[in-house]
């Protein structure tokens, strides 16, 4: 019998909500992001990720910005706070259930997000995930920059991620890919996979599902 691998992605799959939206707002509340009409452009930059269109660089590049003085240790130990007040209460039960699942057959679940890698790391350790992906930034000393380091993990960037995990991990490389997404933005992936399952689809990744038969999923809080 063929073995699975399950591949997810985070924001509005697994949680319901934008992690990297619900960041900024914690941040805003703290106090850490002052500028009055930082969440009126996060919102704006989000709606063009919502329809296929952000460009990546030019979003991190004003998400990062606020947080160029912060050092990577104090930046991890805000994340980790954030995700345990913001995130953990947002997961999905169904997500939840699937995961130990998972977990307790010792399927290998691998969790692939276009969301910044430090806050991926925090929220997939509080998952219990081991083997997860964000867009990983450049660094200069002990500070974050916004350029992007190596394949943003974001569209097409997901499949290449997931490729090079299998070419580091050959054991898998026969195994069949389950992926679960909401996004548009995941449909290279969706095509990749072996067997997708859409969450809460948007409208244009119901669309799709449609046509290619992927089962839609309707999770809840």
């Amino acid at each position: 019998m063929t073995q699975s691998l399950y591949v997810f992605d985070l924001d509005d799959t697994l949680i319901d909500g934008d992690s990297a939206m619900l960041w900024h707002q914690y941040l805003v509340e703290h106090a850490i992001i002052q500028d009055p009409d930082f969440l009126a452009e996060d919102q704006r930059l989000m709606s063009l990720y919502a329809k296929g269109k952000l460009d990546m660089q030019q979003y991190l590049d004003f998400a990062t910005a606020p947080l160029t003085k912060i050092k990577h240790a104090d930046l991890a130990v805000l994340a980790d706070n954030f995700t345990q007040q913001c995130i953990a209460p947002l997961v999905f039960p169904q997500a939840k259930d699937l995961l130990d699942n998972l977990q307790q057959s010792n399927t290998t679940v691998v969790l692939i997000s276009a969301t910044v890698d430090y806050l991926v790391q925090a929220i997939a350790k509080m998952l219990g995930i081991k083997h997860a992906y964000g867009i990983q930034l450049e660094s200069n000393h002990s500070y974050l920059q916004s350029q992007i380091k190596g394949i943003a993990t974001y569209r097409e960037g997901k499949v290449t991620c997931l490729e090079q995990w299998l070419e580091l991990h050959p054991s898998y490389k026969e195994h069949h890919i389950v992926f679960y997404s909401d996004s548009i933005n995941d449909k290279p992936m969706c095509l990749r996979a072996d067997s997708t399952f859409v969450v809460n689809p948007c409208p244009q990744l119901a669309v799709a599902a449609h046509i290619n038969g992927w089962p839609a999923l309707n999770w809840a809080l």
